[in-house]
């Protein structure tokens, strides 16, 4: 029996499928079983993975869903004691499910993660991701940000996944952060401080469906909260809605010029500024509004031109920097 299962859901992941088992296959951790769900993918998904020849590895073909019921098909199939998930197009580091193993049987914790760097469509680096380093009781900082940062960063305890009841695929988005507040509540996290985890930022997840990100999101919010282990902790409900809407800010305004939402954009800027007033002595929302206004009154050529040449201008990621992660 192996220790750890590994599960990739996959859909129509071609340009990116091969990356991402390899870098299952070179773990130093050795003793795991790869279970790939490949949810009716009609590229050469299936084709590639085909020709990967590894015992360790397995394919099961199921019918199109989200990647909350792929995922738990997929352990429907496991053996290990430990669960990784890993999205097609992400990247680990070779060392891993060791790291997080050993911290796991160390530490006694329900849930272990790592430091994530965001990759482009190239595997070239682009910005630190999340380097977040909450350990034990993290059902606090966890209403407050979801700071594992991917569904491809933890590994847990089979058995907690089990007691908890899995991902909810009922959820279009937040899938993730969901699951994390129910193992929370449950037992410890543990962190391993590497960057072991390389989460890829394509053109398609910049200009993801930013109003089905905020109705799942307020969603799993609303049952936070709800959960008695929050009923100390309803004063930081506002710092949560604040911290949503400033991360929406950045989506919504990543989106390239001529696909944005103007109207959405603006609605989340105003939103972030009424539950967190102090963004409005922030530089980062004059450079939003003036990114909006270079999108909006400019054609798409001319908007793409004016932020390239200044990048800085471009860059709303430093929204992150006002995601309150500390709680009184």
């Amino acid at each position: 029996m192996p220790i750890v299962s590994v599960i990739i859901p996959v859909y129509n992941g071609e340009t990116t499928i091969k990356r991402t088992i390899n870098s299952v296959l070179k773990q130093t951790l050795t003793d795991f079983e790869l279970i790939v769900i490949d949810a009716g993918s009609t590229d050469s998904t299936f084709s590639i993975i085909s020709q990967i020849k590894d015992s360790r590895l397995r394919v099961y073909s199921y019918p199109k869903a989200n990647v909350a019921v792929n995922r738990n098909r997929g352990f429907e199939h496991c053996l290990g004691k430990f669960i990784s998930f890993l999205d097609a197009d992400d990247i680990w580091a070779p060392d891993k499910l060791e790291a997080q193993y050993n911290a796991l049987v160390e530490s006694n914790s329900v849930v272990a993660y790592s430091f994530t760097d965001a990759i482009d469509e190239n595997d070239k680096f682009l910005r630190p991701c999340s380097h977040a380093a909450w350990s034990s009781d993290v059902f606090a900082q966890l209403l407050l940000d979801d700071f594992i940062g991917s569904g491809s960063n933890v590994m847990i305890r089979a058995e907690a996944f089990t007691e908890v009841g899995g991902f909810d695929g009922s959820l279009s988005n937040a899938q993730d952060t969901d699951l994390w507040f129910r193992l929370a509540a449950l037992g410890d996290f543990v962190v391993v401080k590497k960057v072991q985890v390389l989460y890829r930022i394509s053109a398609s997840s910049m200009s993801s469906n930013v109003l089905g990100l905020e109705k799942a999101n307020l969603q799993v919010i609303e049952r936070a909260y709800a959960h008695p282990k929050a009923l100390q902790y309803q004063h930081l409900k506002s710092v949560s809605i604040a911290n949503l809407y400033k991360y929406l800010s950045h989506k919504a305004l990543s989106a390239p010029p001529g696909q944005h939402n103007a109207k959405i954009a603006v609605r989340f800027l105003v939103t972030a500024v009424k539950y967190d007033k102090t963004l409005l002595f922030k530089p980062i929302l004059y450079k939003a509004l003036l990114k909006l206004a270079a999108m909006s009154f400019l054609s798409p050529k001319s908007a793409t031109d004016l932020l390239n040449k200044f990048p800085r201008l471009s860059d709303t990621s430093t929204f992150f920097g006002y995601i309150k992660v500390n709680y009184p």
